[in-house]
């Protein structure tokens, strides 16, 4: 009878292994499935035939911080799991500070295949935008992306930000899984993949990609060069 129940409990056991295998490994397909499809996106959203390192022009669909008739802009094409755009944000944030109405800053997706919650932060991102609330989210989770990354359920505490922005829950669940924001993100992905960009984060000074800059100083000499050129 021990015997019995022995072996019960082992198959038992060997089943929830199983079962956590196939859900890891389901979520792992899923994910990619959603790369994959995101990527046949970017594609038929037309050519956007840029030489390397160049980047599509500034539209009314970007996200902007500044002056939009400012001569010089700033574009990054980020993605929100990546440990490299989490450092590089605090010193975006204080250029933008500091430059306030001589720049254009915009931000753009460029979530990376290898990276489970690029695209669900991407959506969140732009589903928080649709309520007015884009860059609070946007600066949440650069912020704290080792706390949510780090958190039993990532997708769930994306929700939680939205709701202590005092977001509608319901709408912002619904927008996160829409057409219109999965577009918009295909469209930045489309954009990057045509400029030649293989990392996060890739920055460009009006229109043409630049070397990461590896301090603060350096990414101010090279706006002020942008500034002293454009007179």
């Amino acid at each position: 009878m021990n015997k019995d129940v022995k072996e019960f409990g082992a198959q038992q056991r060997e089943r929830k292994r199983q079962m956590r295998r196939f859900l890891m490994w389901g979520g792992v397909v899923l994910v990619l499935a959603g790369i994959i499809w995101l990527m046949v996106k970017a594609a038929s959203l037309g050519p956007q035939a840029l030489s390397a390192g160049l980047a599509p022009e500034i539209t009314s669909a970007d996200w902007t911080l500044g002056n939009k008739n400012a001569k010089v802009t700033l574009i990054e094409y980020g993605d929100f799991q990546c440990p490299a755009c989490a450092a590089y944000h605090p010193i975006v944030k204080q250029l933008v500070n500091e430059y306030q109405d001589r720049i254009l800053f915009v931000a753009r997706h460029f979530p990376l295949s290898q990276h489970l919650f690029a695209l669900p932060s991407a959506y969140a991102v732009e589903a928080a935008g649709a309520q007015g609330k884009f860059w609070e989210m946007y600066d949440k989770i650069y912020e704290n992306q080792k706390s949510w990354l780090g958190s039993s359920n990532p997708q769930s505490q994306l929700e939680v930000y939205a709701t202590e922005f005092g977001l509608d829950l319901a709408k912002f669940k619904i927008d996160a899984g829409s057409k219109a924001i999965k577009d918009k993100v295909a469209k930045d992905l489309a954009g990057g993949i045509a400029g030649k960009i293989d990392h996060t984060p890739t920055f460009f000074i009006n229109l043409k990609q630049i070397p990461n800059p590896q301090s603060y100083d350096e990414f101010r000499t090279k706006l002020e060069q942008a500034l002293a050129d454009s007179l």
